[in-house]
């Protein structure tokens, strides 16, 4: 399975430009599509969905061009956009059933099997019979994964689902992406770099609607290393420091002093010492080195 993405550009009428020239090879697994809000994600993920057209470039998935074969593709997709609306007052065993025939799962008995399969999967087999509109915001995204399972897609794309969610139920949602990721290609947009190290074998860093790097998050740590430097300082000496050297992230400590990050080629001065990268070092970096 692998999904590639060739030269794609997108304009909108206000002038943004939301993707500008990407380049992506997307092969089976968990691929992290990293970004802050405005970063063109949402566009990406709209466009491999067959919801909105580039300017240019092309995109395949197999065998199938995706622009000029949109119904091709969509038999095989599943997709969890930011938003997305429920039915009130219906179980999600009797919602399933009906988007299953919208799906065109006319044999009852395989629909039956089928939606089992889902909810047992989404661990939502024992809420089924409660109405959906009172699942908690967790179970929501979880009931969005059993639905775009139902047709057993090989291209799934989930748009920031942990975004709003409480630590149990990122936890328990990142479960079943981590679950369904050993069999699909399964695209995972998010703001979030804790989410991308815990699920994704591959990422790339997405901002201003261009890629600012593509690899292994192992890769990106080891292009960093013997870059990274740190050192407390007291609150008020940030903004002198923050002139003085390359400041990527900041973290407070309980006495109220900062933990400064700083990315430099050499120690910045005999108060620094090296630090380890991490994932957020790449992150950050990729997006300073963009301004």
């Amino acid at each position: 399975m692998s999904l590639k993405i060739s030269g794609l550009t997108k304009t909108y009428k206000n002038g943004v430009k939301a993707l500008d020239n990407v380049n992506l090879e997307i092969g089976k697994g968990m691929f992290g599509l990293l970004g802050p809000n405005g970063a063109g994600k949402s566009s990406l993920m709209r466009t491999i969905a067959t919801l909105q057209t580039p300017d240019s470039g092309s995109i395949t998935f197999n065998d199938i061009n995706i622009l000029e074969d949109k119904n091709a593709l969509r038999k095989v997709l599943g997709y969890l956009p930011q938003e997305f609306g429920v039915y009130p007052n219906m179980s999600a065993e009797t919602l399933l059933d009906y988007f299953a025939q919208l799906k065109g799962i006319t044999n009852k008995t395989e629909r039956k099997t089928i939606i089992k399969e889902v909810l047992e999967l989404t661990n939502l087999y024992d809420v089924r019979n409660k109405s959906v509109s009172g699942y908690s915001g967790g179970m929501k995204q979880r009931f969005g994964i059993a639905q775009l399972l139902l047709n057993n897609p090989q291209l799934i794309i989930v748009d920031e689902p942990t975004a709003g969610l409480d630590p149990a139920e990122r936890h328990r949602f990142l479960n079943v992406l981590r679950e369904i990721g050993t069999n699909h290609t399964v695209i995972f947009s998010t703001h979030i770099v804790d989410d991308v190290r815990e699920l994704c074998h591959e990422l790339a860093i997405l901002n201003g609607g261009k890629i600012l790097f593509e690899g292994t998050p192992n890769s990106g740590e080891e292009l960093l290393d013997g870059k990274i430097w740190m050192r407390i300082i007291n609150r008020d000496e940030f903004d002198s420091f923050n002139s003085k050297y390359n400041i990527i992230s900041s973290n407070f400590n309980q006495d109220n002093t900062l933990n400064i990050r700083v990315h430099s080629d050499e120690q910045p001065d005999e108060t620094f010492v090296k630090a380890k990268p991490i994932l957020e070092d790449v992150y950050f970096v990729s997006l300073k080195g963009d301004k």
